[in-house]
């Protein structure tokens, strides 16, 4: 624990669908959910206008709909809410050499090795202009956490919601946490919440009272040792920079099983393409292809293969995936197909281009005319072959027209799409930071009508490449009083 609340944790708020908000005048204030939109689509985000219907992350979209009827609900658009995350993680690197992310809008910062913070004074003076620095570059809020430690900063950033800041005062820690559940704390998640009521312990400071020893009895001995800490306020991990990640990996669940053969392959294929796509955007290349499948009874099979060496060429990756295929059996159906890299890197080895030209030949091999599939069927000479299982014109419409997606007019200009069917596509054409746009409704195929890149959601944002040089560092002059809350 330090004896300044030097930790910062920065949660930014609803993001997902915040940034939706800001995009799209017409949704200011409104009810906004951000997931899968399927049968089978689980919500991502919902705008805090959601959440008071009920709305939460992780919850069935068919759920989400039952709730709030009304609400805007849209497909994720990730390249925005990367380009907004990588200028938030810009602004707190000024701050800090030591920033750890844990999400693309979620980060701890050491304040004190910065130099930026050394009392709660300049603490808190560090992160309300923070605040106001994010509110300028990305247009969106977020929440501010600062203690000792990292736990107490992360549990002070939620008390913050929505667009606040929270400090706890090092010495108040226990005074804070005693009354707060027990599901508060790192680590305690509903198994171990459920099991801790059962004998009886439902706050934080039943935890403390109950001791070390049958904390210990109760859930093992290295997790009660940890929760005898944490319900005592004390947590001494570090804030650390580099967490870097282990793989890289995409998947889709289907709205209905997938039985043809053909089309299971081509959506394998299209998933490796787009897991290349986010490893080539980090600047990475992987060793081993791993390939996820899920059955219509919710068996899930994995199956990986080691290349030579790292790569990040589509080709090598589509076709290890899709050698991986053949050893499953999908007869009964697919439901859900994933499919990654491990074994990150930051080179790519020069001779994959030969391994490429050698898996083509071996596909070319084993799929000469007359051979026997592993599905039972033949390969080679058929229609099946040429091309995929043709999909719905409503599946169709809603793979290239996804409900919240941009898209760009050759007369209207720059719009999102409302939703699709029926052979339409309808769009809203609005830009960030203007007015409510018109509604206009096109066929799917209308040639004036293509997908766009997002925009920025600050047309003109504040110039802070010298950030933060005019904030004052610790006692290095006077301070300006900063608004904001303090705990206890």
């Amino acid at each position: 624990m330090r004896p300044a609340p030097t930790i910062l944790h920065l949660d930014m708020d609803a993001f997902y669908a915040s940034a939706e908000q800001a995009a799209k005048p017409s949704l200011r204030g409104k009810a906004v959910v951000v997931g899968g939109l399927g049968p089978r689509g689980v919500v991502a985000t919902a705008s805090y206008e959601a959440r008071v219907l009920g709305v939460h992350s992780a919850m069935p979209t068919a759920q989400a709909r039952r709730l709030a009827p009304n609400a805007a609900y849209l497909v994720p658009r990730f390249s925005l809410y990367r380009t907004v995350s990588e200028q938030v993680m810009e602004l707190l690197g000024r701050l800090s050499p030591l920033v750890e992310p844990l999400s693309l809008d979620e980060a701890f910062v050491d304040l004190e090795a910065g130099g930026m913070a050394d009392d709660s004074v300049s603490a808190r003076t560090t992160g309300e202009r923070l605040r106001t620095a994010i509110r300028e570059v990305t247009g969106l809020s977020g929440s501010v956490g600062l203690a000792g430690s990292k736990m107490l900063a992360k549990i002070a950033s939620e008390q913050a919601k929505p667009d606040g800041l929270v400090l706890i005062e090092p010495g108040t820690e226990r005074e804070l946490l005693a009354p707060m559940s027990v599901r508060t704390l790192p680590g305690v998640g509903p198994a171990t919440g459920d099991h801790l009521r059962r004998a009886g312990m439902t706050t934080v400071h039943d935890l403390a009272e109950a001791g070390e020893a049958e904390l210990v009895r109760l859930v093992g001995k290295a997790h009660g040792h940890g929760l005898y800490r944490m319900a005592l306020g004390l947590d001494d991990r570090p804030v650390v920079a580099e967490r870097d990640a282990k793989s890289v990996s995409v998947e889709d669940t289907f709205d209905v099983d997938l039985h043809d053969r053909v089309r299971v392959r081509a959506e394998v294929e299209r998933l490796a393409v787009r897991c290349v796509e986010r490893l080539r955007s980090a600047d990475r290349s992987g060793r081993t292809v791993v390939l996820k499948v899920r059955r219509y009874d919710f068996s899930t099979l994995t199956r990986s293969e080691t290349l030579r060496g790292p790569t990040d060429d589509p080709t090598v990756v589509r076709e290890a995936a899709a050698r991986l295929l053949e050893a499953v059996d999908t007869t009964g159906g697919v439901r859900l197909l994933g499919v990654g890299v491990t074994g990150l890197a930051d080179f790519t080895q020069e001779d994959l281009f030969a391994q490429a030209a050698d898996a083509r030949e071996l596909a070319a091999r084993s799929e000469a005319p007359g051979k026997p599939a592993a599905d039972g069927g033949e390969r080679g000479g058929g229609p099946a072959d040429e091309e995929p299982a043709r999909e719905s014109a409503e599946q169709l419409a809603a793979r290239r027209w996804p409900a919240g997606h941009d898209v760009r007019h050759a007369e209207h200009g720059h719009g999102w799409v409302q939703g699709s069917g029926v052979g339409r596509v309808t769009v809203r054409f609005e830009e960030p930071g203007g007015p409510v746009g018109r509604v206009v409704t096109f066929r799917i195929d209308d040639p004036e009508l293509s997908p766009a890149d997002p925009l920025p959601l600050v047309r003109d944002p504040v110039d802070y490449s010298s950030w933060p040089a005019s904030l004052p560092k610790s006692r290095s002059g006077p301070l300006s009083a900063a608004g904001g809350e303090s705990r206890p």
